[in-house]
């Protein structure tokens, strides 16, 4: 089928707008791949420093110097749930990757830190820098220019789109994305949500809240509602740097470790000795990052990526703006219904058919690029089967099915959920934002109330728990932009205004901040900017200020006479210092960053 005439559109301007970035990225990966193996040309001294710790015979390979030499980029800590399973990958990878008669190296680590630990702390303001700061570790560790390949061994929110803004400055060597999957489903996950807002009244103490959570996030894995770090998941797959039908499977079975080896073998097969040299600066292009970009809104996947991707598309050369997302949120529907926008978690997702059959559907519909270059050596029509292992644990492959299994968790395109993903732009005379209405109920779409004004969380939390808020409001919680604190994701407001709302209240959030994909019911103007920090439009909200969120037109409007608001000077930024827990670290990103808009990153990559 040929592609839906939208899609086309936007992947046509994106190819003209990029025209020029992309140009000098290309030639700058396809010199570095003319240039050859840098490895065969160091100097001795240069060379003996890197396999001076080998076997013995990877080493007498990197001696040689015919062998592809794979790295290994990791996230593992043992900490994240998500990332505990990754101790062992390194051993795995250097096993397949003997088999076919290659070395691998761990090139190096990354951090990875936890959302869910660091919510409502002041770590969380670390959070999105954490992102430009694994893309700056994944280009120390492969500035050794020991590598004929690279595998990335990384799950959640910031993790992967800092490793892979990362790769594509390496965009010349053939490069895999391997997860460790998913953690078994624990508590239910609209269990979960009633005990949290229960907590929040007041009605439950902590030792039930905590066994409640305990009992959600239980093992090892990735957690399983359809926040950022699944997103991530499934955006990897539909832009061909996962094999097909991997990405949902859980961690320590028997088609974790076969998925794994056969991905080591796979990049393998990519490097430049071979017939299949494949660059993942290739893979990644305009028409890639299009199919990601229709995958965030067939799944109603998290708000992070508004702004992950179009960062992630700059290291490729691809320029990408809030409009081209938004226009295209209008034409592609609504497949999934995964926590927190339905009761089912991914691994349900994954049982009903998964990547496998949303592909299809979504190609079926001309909503996809087919003809693009992906890890596995076909188009995305290649991505319409699914890995299983036979009684000796050899993995095996089989066509995805071509019905749900469960359609009260993932429907066809010609009976969605809803006829569009739920994400669109908002624009009006308090800036430019974000709102995801897609777990939103239908008559809540669009809210106006009068304002009342926070420059933090817990400053809405103390004025909930005093009973200081009642009736219809727009909480507009402020200072919270990359520039501000480095825009932290502002989960604890979600409890106190879904109280308020279940109560009958019309309630609505705007802030400059970020709620990731668990934004949940409550209707949410985010990533505002300008940001409060910069004297945005935000900065001149009073409390009683009308605000209309309208997420049906794309509107975001204070309701004052336009003189006066613009002659009111904007709040200054009070409370917050930024010292301690490594803050004062992170003030020149702080100084540095760009608006959400444009990715929020320090980097400018595409004007170089």
């Amino acid at each position: 089928m040929s592609v839906h005439p939208r899609v086309a559109e936007v992947t046509r301007r994106i190819v003209e707008r990029s025209r020029g970035p992309r140009t000098a990225y290309l030639e700058m990966i396809d010199r570095a791949a003319g240039e050859g193996s840098r490895r065969a040309k160091m100097g001795c001294a240069n060379l003996a420093h890197g396999f001076a710790a080998c076997t013995a015979d990877d080493k007498a390979k990197l001696r040689e110097g015919d062998s592809p030499n794979v790295a290994i980029v990791t996230a593992y800590n043992d900490m994240l749930s998500a990332h505990q399973p990754f101790e062992h990958f390194p051993e795995v990878v250097r096993s397949a990757a003997r088999e076919v008669g290659a070395t691998a190296q761990v090139a190096g680590g990354v951090p990875a830190m936890c959302d869910g630990v660091t919510q409502g702390e002041a770590g969380m303001e670390l959070s999105l820098f954490s992102r430009d700061v694994i893309a700056l570790a994944t280009a120390v560790a492969l500035s050794h220019q020991m590598f004929d390949a690279v595998c990335y061994l990384g799950v959640c929110d910031k993790i992967v789109p800092g490793l892979l803004m990362g790769a594509l400055r390496f965009g010349h060597l053939p490069s895999i994305f391997i997860p460790a999957g998913p953690m078994t489903s624990g508590l239910p996950n609209g269990e979960k949500a009633r005990i949290r807002q229960l907590y929040a009244e007041g009605k439950v103490g902590r030792a039930e809240l905590l066994e409640a959570e305990a009992q959600s996030y239980h093992g090892p894995g990735t957690c399983t509602f359809y926040g950022t770090a699944n997103t991530n998941q499934m955006l990897m797959e539909l832009m061909g740097l996962h094999p097909p039908g991997g990405t949902f499977v859980n961690p320590g079975t028997p088609l974790r470790d076969a998925v794994t080896r056969a991905s080591v073998q796979r990049v393998v097969a990519l490097t430049a000795g071979g017939a299949n040299f494949t660059p993942i600066g290739h893979v990644v292009d305009e028409r890639a990052i299009v199919n990601g970009i229709v995958g965030l809104h067939a799944t109603g996947g998290s708000t992070n990526h508004t702004i992950h991707l179009i960062a992630m598309a700059a290291a490729a050369g691809v320029h990408i703006t809030w409009d081209d997302l938004s226009d295209l949120a209008e034409v592609v529907p609504l497949l999934t219904r995964i926590y927190p926008n339905g009761k089912a978690d991914v691994n349900h997702f994954h049982a009903a058919g998964g990547m496998g059959f949303m592909i299809r559907e979504l190609l079926s519909a001309g909503l996809l690029h087919a003809d693009v270059k992906t890890v596995w050596g076909t188009g995305l029509d290649g991505y319409l089967v699914e890995p299983g292992v036979d009684a000796s644990n050899t993995l095996t492959w089989r066509d995805a099915t071509a019905t749900s299994g469960d359609r009260d968790v993932l429907r066809p395109v010609d009976d969605p959920f809803h006829p569009t993903g739920g994400l669109r732009m908002l624009t009006g005379n308090l800036g430019t934002g974000v709102i995801k209405t897609s777990a939103v109920a239908a008559d809540r779409h669009v809210i106006e109330a009068p304002a009342r004004v926070f420059h933090s969380q817990d400053a809405l939390q103390k004025a909930f728990k005093a009973g200081e808020l009642s009736g219809d409001v727009v909480a507009v919680v402020r200072f919270q932009g990359p520039r501000a604190n480095g825009m932290p994701e502002l989960h604890k407001l979600m409890p106190p205004l879904a109280v308020l709302q279940d109560r009958g209240h019309r309630v609505a959030l705007v802030t400059d901040g970020r709620l990731s994909g668990a934004s949940g019911k409550v209707p949410a103007a985010i990533h505002v900017t300008p940001e409060a920090a910069e004297g945005g439009a935000i900065a001149r909200v009073r409390d009683g200020d009308r605000i209309r969120v309208d997420g049906v037109t794309g509107r975001l409007e204070v309701l004052v006479d336009a003189a006066e608001f613009a002659a009111r000077a904007p709040a200054v930024h009070d409370g917050q210092d930024g010292l301690g827990v490594g803050r004062e670290l992170f003030a020149p990103f702080r100084a540095g960053v760009s608006r959400a808009d444009a990715g929020a990153t320090l980097f400018d990559l595409l004007h170089p």
